[in-house]
């Protein structure tokens, strides 16, 4: 997987950074013609523009939360706005709740072979010299020691490499995820996990060796760029655009020097399906479940890109009977 296309784990991916960087939105910065090329791409998939929605059936109420899993200072806002939502329902569901994210952290120590590779050969063996010396690099310069990263498996290289050092600086995570389920336990309100802890793990570590080791060193190819695409992401975002976001990073990869315009398609499509799609399939009978076992409303948060689309969450829920209306915020 491109490291462009990765960067699209920031609204995919329950793994979580602090984002504090400096970094031009290039949608912005495009010309009016090819954003507007852009906007009908986006548009051409139900549910395309919008982060907060309601959805009502039989007189069961969801309201669902798209989500950005890196930090950003304008969350304190924006958790103001939505903490009245969180607190007066009877649960709050999210891709990994506390304790889920107690069992990844478990699973990580009692199984190092869920990131590490304990057998066969380290990244160091498997990448030219002068691949590996860069590749050390970067993985220091996010706070990985070299040492360290030879260890890793190429697919988490890669998705760490999707993010800038200035993205993994800081303290823990604090992305609208986690804010939102520190505002549910301050108010009592229980938060439950919308998928198994290791779902993330099962759906990244798709492809052989070989493939991933081509996802690396395209990711480490494009590394210098981390800066400009994460600001564009986080720009999306907050237009709440996020599909346009990835109708951009479609096209961006499929342009780059080298870079064969059909695998990038391949690559996007399997990402839709194993990391979109799939799970969006998975989650509608929990928050069906959810909404049958509670007596008052439900609200729903996750990755903002699995709102939009034919496949997306809330056209999921239209074709089973839900009424689903967006939420303007003031």
């Amino acid at each position: 997987m491109h490291r462009i296309a990765l960067l699209a784990l920031a609204m995919l991916s329950p793994f979580a950074a602090n984002a504090q960087c400096a970094g031009q939105d290039l949608i912005a910065a495009l010309p009016a013609a090819e954003i507007a090329t852009l906007r009908a791409a986006a548009d051409a998939v139900p549910f395309a523009v919008g982060n907060f929605w309601r959805a009502r059936k039989d007189g069961e109420e969801v309201t669902l939360i798209g989500t950005l899993h890196l930090d950003d200072p304008r969350f304190d806002g924006l958790v103001a706005q939505l903490s009245p939502f969180v607190t007066q329902a009877d649960l709050l569901l999210v891709e990994a709740g506390p304790a889920e994210q107690a069992a990844l952290k478990s699973a990580m120590a009692k199984d190092p072979s869920l990131l590490v590779n304990t057998a066969g050969p380290t990244l160091p063996e498997l990448l030219p010299d002068d691949d590996w010396q860069a590749l050390s690099a970067a993985m220091t310069a996010r706070g990985v020691p070299g040492f360290m990263a030879a260890k890793f498996k190429p697919w988490y290289v890669s998705m760490l490499l999707s993010l800038p050092p200035c993205a993994m600086a800081g303290g823990p995570p604090n992305g609208l995820d986690q804010r939102l389920i520190a505002a549910a336990a301050a108010d009592g309100i229980a938060v439950k996990g919308l998928e198994p802890f290791d779902t993330a793990f099962k759906v990244l570590q798709f492809g052989t060796l070989d493939q991933q080791i081509a996802m690396l060193k395209s990711a480490l190819s494009a590394e210098p760029m981390a800066d400009d695409m994460t600001a564009t992401l986080i720009g999306s975002y907050f237009a709440q655009d996020a599909r346009m976001s990835w109708e951009f990073t479609k096209g961006f990869a499929k342009s780059l020097p080298g870079y064969d315009p059909a695998e990038a398609e391949f690559e996007f499509s399997l990402m839709e399906d194993q990391l979109m799609t799939a799970r969006n399939e998975a989650w509608i009978p929990v928050i069906e479940a959810a909404l049958a076992a509670q007596d008052g409303p439900v609200v729903v948060a996750f990755g903002a890109l699995h709102l939009a689309g034919d496949r997306g969450v809330l056209n999921l829920l239209a074709e089973r009977g839900f009424v689903v209306e967006r939420i303007d915020l003031p």
